[in-house]
């Protein structure tokens, strides 16, 4: 199983970088985080088409 090949019950592994210390899982969702974001911020959101919304009076 996948399940007994990763092993929780030990101590965390630890990123050291000068007077940052973090641990490997929460570096990994740091990073999940910021890619997440970044998506959001450059993935378009759906647009609807403008003549749908006008009244039927103003259109054409």
């Amino acid at each position: 199983m996948v399940l007994e090949a990763i092993s929780l019950s030990g101590p965390a592994k630890f990123f050291n970088w000068g007077f940052i210390s973090i641990s490997i899982p929460n570096l990994i969702m740091i990073g999940l985080i910021v890619v997440l974001f970044v998506l959001a911020l450059v993935i378009p959101f759906p647009t609807h088409d403008s003549s749908e919304h006008t009244p039927s009076s103003e259109r054409k």
